[in-house]
């Protein structure tokens, strides 16, 4: 049964893909075909499709997140960092080093000189 549903998520994908690359002229000029042959007035028709254009960006939006959460869920599953965890921690190192090095300059300065002889 994965074959049907890999079918049906690929048909929407696509669709979605379509519907959000309409542009306006596009948009109009398909308005304009349907009033025609739909014996529908061309106000009307175009506010349909920018209906169905709207609900198809949020579905292709929704799509898009549920995948991204799929796969960050893949990889947490195979123990893999996302980039922007790896980036928070290299930003924690850093200022863990800087800490450091503020401390180890702090102790330099506190120590006494050592004896001459």
């Amino acid at each position: 049964m994965a074959a049907p549903d890999r079918d049906v998520f690929e048909s929407t994908f696509l669709a979605a893909i379509g519907a959000v690359s309409l542009t306006a002229e596009r948009i109009e000029q398909l308005a304009d075909a349907l009033a025609e042959r739909g014996g529908i007035r061309r106000d009307e028709a175009r506010t349909a499709i920018e209906d169905l254009v709207g609900r198809w960006r949020s579905d292709a939006t929704r799509a898009g997140e549920r995948a991204g959460a799929g796969l960050q869920g893949v990889l947490r599953d195979l123990g893999l960092a996302l980039r922007s965890e790896v980036e928070d921690l290299e930003l924690r190192v850093a200022l863990l080093e800087h800490r450091v090095k503020l401390l180890e300059t702090d102790e330099e300065l506190a120590l006494p000189p050592p004896p001459q002889r």
